[in-house]
Formats: C-alpha cells, structure tokens, sequence
C-alpha cells in the first residue's frame, strides 16, 4: 500500500462525511459515506481487512492512488451528499443511486388558493416551493400525514375544491381536514394553517413535535403503552424530518478536473497556437456487421457540451471497416457546418483560408467559429490520415487535427512521423483520455440502442401489408412467428385477417423452419 496513503491517513478525523476514491488519472471511481471517516477508511489500507474483502473490494482497493474527503454535519447530509456524487461522477465501483432515481421532496404552490402538500422527486421551476430532499421517505411520509391531521390541510386534488367536492370527501369526518371548500375556515386562514407547516419542514417551528411529545407522555402515564409507542415512532419521524440539511449543489460537489490548467498544457504539448476551448472527438463503434455507428462528442472549455454531442448510423460500408467509417462522419460532420457558412466566406472574396476567416470572423462578434479548435479521431496513424484527407477535401486542411491511439495512449500528428507519449499523469493527456471515453461511451450506447431495436423486431416487420396492430392480432392468435410459419398456407388463406395475398407473402417470408421467435 502507498506510504503516503498511510499518512494521509493519520490526518482525517473521527467524524462524519462522505469520501472519494482516485485512480492514477485522478479519475473518481467510488464514493462512500461513513459515521466515522477514520475508522472506515482505515478498512481500505488494513491488511487484515484487505485479505478478508471479496474480488470486487480487493480490485477497488488495487485501483486507488488518492482520497479525498468531505466532512460534514449528520448521517442524513451524508447520504444526500453520497447520492449527488455518484449521480454526478457515476464511479466505476458503485452501484447504488447510479439509477435516476431520485430522494422524495415536498412542494406545495403557495399561489393556489388552496394549497396542499404533495411527494415529487424532481424539482422543477415553476414558482412553487420545494422542501427537501429527504433521504427517509417512511418519515417523511409519517411526517407530511402528521402536518396534514395537524393543520387541516387538504389533501384532495381539485385545484379549487367545491361544495361538490365536499360531498365526496370524508377527510372532514376524521378531522383530517379543515374544509376550506364549504368555508369552515376562511383563506387567509387556511394559508396560515399551510405557511406554519412549511415552517415546520423548513426546521424553523418544533410546535407540532412539543405537542407529540405531551401526548406521548400523557399516554405513558395513564399506562395506554401501545399509544405512546406510537406517538414515540412517530415523534422519531418528526424529528428526523425537520432536522436540518444541506443543499448540494452542483457548484458545492468536488471536481476531478481542473480544465483550465489540462487545457493550457495540451497547447504547450500540441505547440498550438491558441488554446484549444473547443474540441470535438470521433469514435467507431462496429461491434458486429450488423450495424457499424459512430458518435461525435463536444468538450468546451474542457468540460462536455453534451448539447452538440451527434450520433452516426454509418452507410459506406457494411463490414468492419474503421478507415471508411471515419472518413465518412467526419465528411458528413463538417460538410454539414460548411453549408452553413461557405456563403459568408464567399461574399468576402478573401484569399484567407475557411478556417482562419470564419475564427476571426466570428471572434469579432464576440462569438466562437462553428468549427472547432482541435479535432481528434480515436486510433492511430490511418484514422487520422483518412480524416485528414476529407478535411483536405472541404478545404479545411488547417484545422489542427491529432489521433489518439489506445493501446499505449500514444498522440499522432499530421506533421510528426512518431507519436508522442505523455506521463500517465500529464493534464493534457487526462484531457485527451476524458473526451476519447466519453465518446467511446456514447458510441457504444448508441450501438447497444440499435441491437436491441433489432432484437425487438419481428420477421412480421418485413412483410408489407402488415401494420403494428395486425402484426400484434397475428402473435395473438397463432403465439409465434415459428408457429405461424408452421401453418398451412389453407390456413391462413382462410383466416379472416389475412386472406390468401398475405397468405402468400407470409409462407415466403416465414420458412416452415424458423426458429421460435416472440
């Protein structure tokens, strides 16, 4: 274990908070909570511990080359704040809170004449008022049941509710609400009764918690023990609601990066002329010959603009054919930008080259050319001579253009014959690797995406005349593709929904030997 980890060590305190795991390329690859940041981090680094954790702890352990953590006030900030991470970072050895699920809040519209409480897990902005979120959702349910029964707020949805309303509505019977609609309480009163509950999930009044903890003690006292247990659970659920937490917000979570600096070093290293703020990266996905796509992703800054991130269905070729495949997106890329501005350059008549005028151009508005900075293709020496040769052909042969080798991480140049190598910790090649990954991500998602659209298809799509909700009778009826194909053509002539034309195309489609199929 690294010396230096050990030390580190020594320095975090007993208390709680949430902590981050590095690799070598300061990449975060797990995050976790503890009550006691010490003692569970010291698991990480113990050799007893480290003999006893599974295959997946002993990989992560393997993997780490840094941590950094957060301190901060109570267990619930601390799982708030571990969610936010992991949505954020989306680490390689976490599981949980990877999903987009998200923790329930409270929103209220105070602008409704009526308002009342209800579970959402997004916020959104549209002027009404959102309290959490909460990461025990039994409490806060108990809690928001309790305000309800508390202040009379209702609980029905009609936006305005009415005398009609009332009429259905036994809330009123229980005293769980006090019946705004018929008047038994006016507005003014019934926003009051609304404004003390925000007050009271906002952590500012304990008014409702007082008033439990009487009852509990009154039921203790005249020995009624399964009340005051009650009371007691329910009194837990009040508390640990109203108990106050931080927001994380983006600005407040950590970073991995630091882009400005990654991006002043890929200039010294490339020996550009400028910085490289934009800069857009092209990847090949042909995982099977089935289908062969690419993606296009878009760092500004360095940071992802995933806005301008593209997607390709590749049609030059139907093989695995990496060398046509780059040609082609990156030709079908800025084909499409130059239409868009050739016009411009040509009402100039500059002898300045497309590039170099639209920078200038543009950077006298105050604006950033459509074309990018830095132009950079996943793999080695013949990707970035067929994307260079495409660039040749639009005109746009000064783009400065590299490729990114993956085997050794070696950077390739139009101008040098050997590729140069970069310590694993160099900014500039982290910045290189981040947008070459998220663009091998995107790829290989959009590939996934088109499999299983396959999968999900029918031999039945290919036959024409038959629609969707034919197709679905179709399976209904006979159950599969193999079964309808195990009929005889009589048959299916005689079948109402068919008759003997799609009978005909069916029994040529459908070979009496085709698998089972759904």
């Amino acid at each position: 274990m690294n010396h230096h980890l050990i030390t580190k060590l020594r320095s975090v305190p007993h208390r709680p908070g949430v902590y981050l795991m590095r690799d070598r390329l300061d990449r975060i690859i797990y995050v976790g909570k503890a009550r006691d940041l010490r003692k569970r981090l010291a698991n990480y680094f113990t050799p007893s511990s480290i003999k006893r954790a599974d295959l997946k702890t002993r990989a992560l352990i393997e993997s780490i080359h840094d941590f950094e953590y957060h301190l901060v006030k109570s267990d619930t900030e601390a799982i708030l704040f571990e969610g936010k991470l992991i949505k954020e970072w989306r680490p390689k050895y976490n599981i949980s809170f990877r999903d987009d699920k998200r923790f329930p809040m409270v929103r209220v519209r105070l602008s409704d004449p009526f308002p009342r409480f209800e579970f959402v897990r997004l916020r959104k902005e549209d002027g009404a008022r959102y309290f959490g979120p909460f990461p025990n959702e039994s409490a806060l349910r108990k809690t928001v049941r309790a305000l309800i029964k508390q202040f009379g707020i209702r609980s029905c949805h009609p936006l305005e509710p009415t005398e009609k309303d009332f009429k259905h509505c036994l809330d009123h019977v229980i005293q769980n609400c006090s019946a705004p609609c018929i008047q038994r309480v006016s507005r003014e009163e019934y926003q009051e009764r609304v404004l003390e509950a925000c007050r009271f999930l906002e952590g500012k009044s304990r008014s409702i918690i007082e008033q439990v903890t009487l009852e509990m003690k009154k039921a203790a006292e005249q020995l009624d023990f399964e009340k005051a247990a009650s009371l007691r659970n329910l009194l837990r659920s009040l508390e640990e609601t109203a108990k106050p937490t931080r927001r994380f917000t983006r600005k407040s979570l950590p970073v991995s990066i630091d882009p400005e600096a990654d991006l002043i070093e890929l200039q010294r290293v490339l020996c550009l002329p400028y910085e490289p703020r934009v800069m857009e990266c092209f990847d090949i996905s042909n995982l099977s010959k089935t289908h062969c796509v690419a993606s296009m992703v878009q760092f500004r800054n360095g940071i992802p603009e995933k806005k301008n991130y593209r997607r390709y269905r590749i049609t030059s070729t139907q093989g695995q054919d990496d060398f046509i495949a780059m040609a082609e997106v990156v030709r079908r890329r800025y084909a499409r930008l130059l239409s868009e501005v050739k016009e411009l350059h040509q009402s100039e008549n500059t002898q300045e080259s497309l590039f170099l005028f639209l920078r200038r151009s543009y950077q006298a508005e105050g604006k950033h050319s459509p074309l990018p900075d830095l132009i950079i293709v996943d793999g080695g020496r013949g990707q970035l001579s067929v994307a260079c040769r495409e660039l040749r052909t639009l005109g746009l042969s000064d783009i400065p253009i590299i490729g990114l080798a993956k085997e050794f991480e070696e950077i390739y140049t139009p101008q040098e014959e050997n590729p140069k190598r970069l310590d694993k910790n160099n900014g500039a090649l982290r910045l290189l690797q981040r947008i070459r990954d998220e663009a091998h991500r995107i790829a290989n998602g959009y590939h996934e995406i088109l499999l299983k659209r396959r999968i999900s298809q029918s031999t039945l799509d290919m036959i024409p005349g038959i629609s969707d909700a034919k197709k679905k009778l179709i399976l209904r009826t006979f159950g599969s593709v193999h079964r309808l194909g195990q009929r005889s053509f009589q048959e299916l002539a005689d079948h109402p929904k068919i008759g003997p034309k799609l009978a005909a195309l069916i029994k040529k489609m459908i070979p009496s030997s085709t698998p089972e199929q759904h």
